[in-house]
């Protein structure tokens, strides 16, 4: 297994071990390609940046997207209902989308309940994908985010690593 299979499925082990273990939270950031972001029907792809954070914490897992611009897109939804459809593949349901806009005052958040899911494969072998999709009061979100499951994926309990994997618990993956 590699270092990002297993950063993946221990965020995921922290869902199946229950609330406790959900509530101490954990965080993945992972560079890659952005291939897709839509915010409200409003498609800004070639701004999105090669960065994907995945956090546990509170019982919810989320996917933040963002944009060069300053624009975010987050996916969250319980990490309860989080499910294996195949032997490869994992769905993870979504119930709120929040999107993001930098101004003068800074970010500006807005949650929105939402209809949806983010599927990802096993890391193994070679590129995992992230594809989130959602509807919220009539319009569609999305992100896709294309990441590479390297044996070489470094991991750095403190911000600033080489970005290839960083982990704000200070667990090994």
């Amino acid at each position: 297994m590699t270092i990002r299979a297993a950063a993946l499925l221990a965020l995921l082990g922290a869902l199946a071990a229950g609330p406790a273990a959900a509530q101490q939270g954990a965080e993945i950031k992972m560079t890659g390609q952005c291939e897709r972001l839509v915010i409200a029907e409003k498609d800004i792809s070639p701004t999105c940046k090669g960065q994907l954070v995945n956090t546990v914490a509170r019982g919810r897992t989320t996917f933040d997207f963002a944009a060069e611009d300053g624009q975010t897109l987050s996916f969250s939804g319980s990490g309860a209902q989080h499910e294996a459809t195949e032997e490869t593949e994992q769905l993870q349901p979504v119930s709120l989308v929040v999107s993001g806009l930098k101004n003068a005052e800074g970010i500006v958040r807005s949650p929105a309940p939402a209809v949806g899911a983010c599927r990802f494969s096993s890391p193994e072998p070679g590129m995992t994908q992230i594809a989130c999709e959602a509807t919220s009061q009539g319009k569609t979100f999305a992100g896709t985010f294309l990441t590479d499951a390297k044996n070489d994926a470094k991991t750095d309990s403190k911000a600033g690593g080489d970005g290839t994997q960083d982990r704000k618990d200070g667990a090994k993956p």
